[in-house]
């Protein structure tokens, strides 16, 4: 059997020759001690570009979340996040676990407005706990990589984040996809990240590295956050060698994601109209379908899909996600239509 397609995320890409070349060629040092030279160049680099003052490279997304958590959190405080948020989801309530701090959830899945925020800290006068910490996402992985607007009357990233600092509120943006709203809307990075405090991004969904997450702030912020870093397990030694796949990733990786978000519409279109789901038009990469009565469920679609060769995954529990990236060309698309078309269609529906 031929190797299968992997849709599953963004995350599953393997280093092109040109990463592998740079991370043989790269200098290294050791990052406990802040003198690895390539993690120092990624580090200022990425702090530049989304206009933040300083900048720490961490090994995932999650860990700079939960970094920035500890930061601006103290232990019984509430951080208000959108209902989908990743730090609510999909970091095993880490966020409590590990900080003491509570997730209070506003909003949709698209995000949420000044209003709903308003309306939340003003419970703070009813006992309700603190919101110290005010929580944005871009792209929404679970609204199927949707940005959220800079700026949408009374609900755009910069008048949340503008209303949270106005009332005492930290603001931190997890980026993870913050490249692709990038790409996609035009919108300059720097000023996504005036929105707020602190951000991250990652370098392993979409620009193919094989890991790593930048977290931005002030210099402060990142002080305290260098800390955690060791405090969490975090550190590295010559950790140059991934950190030069990161700065080869932002070099030559970013702009081509408008690729990816082509294939994701062309595969939506051509799949649209199969009855076993609703399928919107992606506005990023991610190409999210809620299945159609009588599918009850994603996986009764994705587990043949997987033994057909096309690896994708629930989204939600009835909601079936691709996840379109650099390893799939348009030979690999057109191939993944044809094995979608004819596995679906020879589904016997439940009863």
């Amino acid at each position: 059997m031929p190797a299968p397609f992997d849709l599953r995320s963004d995350t599953v890409t393997r280093p092109s020759a040109a990463m592998r070349e740079a991370m043989a060629a790269a200098e290294v040092g050791d990052d406990c001690y802040g003198d690895d030279p390539s993690v120092v160049a990624l580090e200022r680099h990425v702090a530049e570009r989304v206009g933040k003052p300083a900048a720490v490279f961490l090994p995932s997304g999650t860990m700079s979340n939960q970094i920035a958590v500890r930061v601006h959190c103290q232990r019984g405080d509430a951080i208000a996040t959108h209902p989908g948020a990743h730090v609510r989801i999909h970091e095993n309530a880490s966020a409590a676990a590990v900080s003491g701090a509570q997730i209070m959830p506003i909003g949709t899945r698209s995000g949420y407005a000044v209003e709903e925020l308003a309306a939340l800290c003003n419970e703070e006068h009813c006992g309700w706990p603190p919101v110290s910490l005010v929580w944005l996402e871009n792209t929404l992985g679970d609204a199927g990589g949707e940005p959220w607007p800079l700026d949408l009357a009374g609900r755009g990233l910069r008048q949340v984040g503008a209303w949270a600092r106005e009332h005492g509120r930290a603001v931190h943006l997890d980026g993870a996809r913050l490249w692709n709203a990038h790409v996609a809307t035009g919108t300059a990075l720097a000023d996504y990240g005036a929105c707020a405090d602190s951000l991250a991004v990652s370098l392993s969904k979409g620009l193919g590295a094989p890991m790593g997450s930048v977290l931005c702030g002030a210099p402060d912020f990142i002080e305290r956050a260098r800390l955690h870093k060791h405090a969490l397990g975090g550190g590295l030694r010559q950790a140059g060698i991934v950190a030069a796949a990161g700065l080869h990733a932002l070099t030559h990786h970013v702009e081509r994601l408008a690729d990816d978000h082509a294939r994701a519409r062309r595969l939506a279109e051509a799949l649209a109209d199969l009855p076993c789901w609703h399928m919107p038009q992606p506005q990023t990469n991610l190409v999210v379908a809620p299945v159609r009565a009588p599918w009850t469920h994603a996986d009764q679609l994705c587990a043949p899909l997987r033994e057909a060769g096309v690896l994708c995954f629930p989204n939600t529990y009835r909601e079936v996600r691709f996840a379109l990236h650099l390893d799939i060309d348009d030979d690999d698309l057109t191939a993944i239509i044809d094995i979608v078309r004819r596995v679906v269609t020879g589904l016997t529906p439940p009863r």
